[in-house]
């Protein structure tokens, strides 16, 4: 399944059904038609329908299969995306009544992922959840199906011969999913090596989730430009184009970032953490992606703190608060605590951000109003379990000063005639380190 879609002036047709249990249909709709402008295609048109329950044959009905076909032709559409996700029979049907090619959501999803992905893991990703979709979809993707694989012979290029080439894709595709899944789960065991580095520096995490195009990529920048810091040792993906520099990529589009960052942020008189950004949320995220970047999501399982990002300025900003809690709640990070930001209050509220309160902030990424009260509630929240006390650490220790000092915060420091005297916040899990020094 190659990627033809990033040509730009490619003409696209959308086209949509509406059946009785489907949500934010009109949202969804529109939310097509920037997908595909992510994609870097036109859109020229947009149909859709009311139907009870979808054709079995052709997802719509036959006379809107006609009207479809009618419409792409007079407005010289190059390909129709279908905002369901089509079984490969649909598919194949659909695309012969049209006479054009069609891919439906998920589709136009793997394909915006496989443009933007710039790491080898994010590309290994990506591709494994294209082969993924594709493999029961060969029927439709592969024209002479009934040619034959080879001619006979000996020869090991010819194993196989007699086959139809459907299989032989098949089999082609099934060893190259097993080789990816192999490599990234060695890579699955690098991030984890990555995160017990982490743990042993006492560096908290704090991972930033949200549905696509929410601002996180610009919170992370402003939140360096502010408190200093950078590339974190333990970035996954290192070495690529994008950890050249501690800012990362901010575009105004779906999906504008897919690869994960990790940064340290260091905010003056706070506790310093690990900043993480994940890859995007938007409903019915393909369940291939999912499963594919899971060792990526999985970020968030190991989170100290949850940012969940919000664009406060989109009226379905609701709908897609509850999206990314429920991929969230799939992924197995419910219990994790969870602050909700709530991005571009400028836009939403023009007249005056909201009272913050515990568990939810109002501020702006762009214009940098309210990211100290949000620096103020993420080191309360990181510090919930800590106590602040005063050590005396006599001379012959000074190393435990520099220890504390990574193990906590410390607020004050005093050079004494028995030592040095400090005060400081640290977890209880790492003050028996200290309690002989504790005042």
């Amino acid at each position: 399944m190659e990627n033809t879609y990033t040509d730009a002036p490619q003409k696209a047709f959308l086209a949509g059904v509406c059946l009785p249990d489907t949500h934010r249909f009109e949202e969804r709709m529109k939310e097509l038609e920037g997908l595909a402008e992510a994609c870097g295609l036109e859109v020229v048109g947009t149909a859709v329908q009311n139907l009870r329950r979808a054709d079995s044959a052709f997802y719509f009905g036959p006379g809107k299969v006609e009207e479809l076909k009618n419409a792409a032709d007079t407005l010289h559409a190059d390909l129709l995306i279908v905002n369901n996700t089509l079984s490969p029979s649909q598919l194949t049907n659909l695309s012969k009544a049209v006479d054009l090619e069609v891919i439906d959501r998920t589709n136009l999803i793997l394909n915006i992922f496989a443009q933007r992905a710039r790491t080898a893991e994010a590309k290994m990703q990506v591709d494994y959840a294209k082969l993924k979709y594709m493999l029961p979809r060969l029927v439709g993707l592969r024209e002479g199906l009934s040619r034959q694989g080879g001619t006979g012979g000996s020869s090991l290029s010819n194993r196989g011969a007699g086959e139809q080439k459907i299989e032989l894709d098949r089999r082609h595709i099934e060893r190259r999913m097993t080789l990816l899944r192999r490599r990234l789960a060695e890579l699955d065991k690098t991030r984890e090596t990555q995160r017990s580095r982490r743990a042993r520096a006492g560096l908290p995490l704090v991972a930033m989730a949200g549905y696509t195009n929410a601002g996180k990529s610009t919170l992370m920048n402003r939140l360096l430009d502010m408190c200093g810091g950078g590339l974190s040792d333990e970035t996954p993906g290192s070495g690529t184009a994008e950890d050249t520099s501690k800012h990362v990529y901010v575009e105004d589009m779906l999906f504008a970032t897919l690869d994960t960052s990790v940064r340290r942020i260091e905010p003056e008189g706070r506790r310093a953490f690990l900043l993480s950004d994940t890859v995007g949320f938007i409903d019915d995220l393909p369940t291939a992606l999912v499963d594919a970047f899971r060792s990526t999501l999985d970020e968030a399982l190991h989170a100290d703190l949850i940012l969940h990002i919000v664009d406060a300025s989109d009226p379905e900003c609701d709908a897609q608060m509850d999206v990314t809690e429920q991929t969230l709640a799939d992924l197995g990070a419910g219990d994790i605590p969870v602050l909700t930001v709530m991005n571009k209050s400028d836009l939403a509220y023009p007249d005056g951000f909201p009272t913050a309160r515990e568990d939810r902030i109002f501020l702006s990424a762009k214009t940098g109003r309210g990211l100290s009260e949000l620096l103020d509630l993420i080191d309360r929240k990181l510090n919930a379990g800590s106590v602040t006390c005063d050590f005396l650490i006599p001379y012959s220790d000074s190393g435990a000063e520099n220890a504390l000092r990574r193990d906590g915060i410390v607020h004050a420091c005093a050079y004494g005639e028995d030592g040095i005297t400090v005060n400081a916040t640290i977890e209880q899990a790492y003050l028996t380190k200290y309690e002989k020094y504790r005042k």
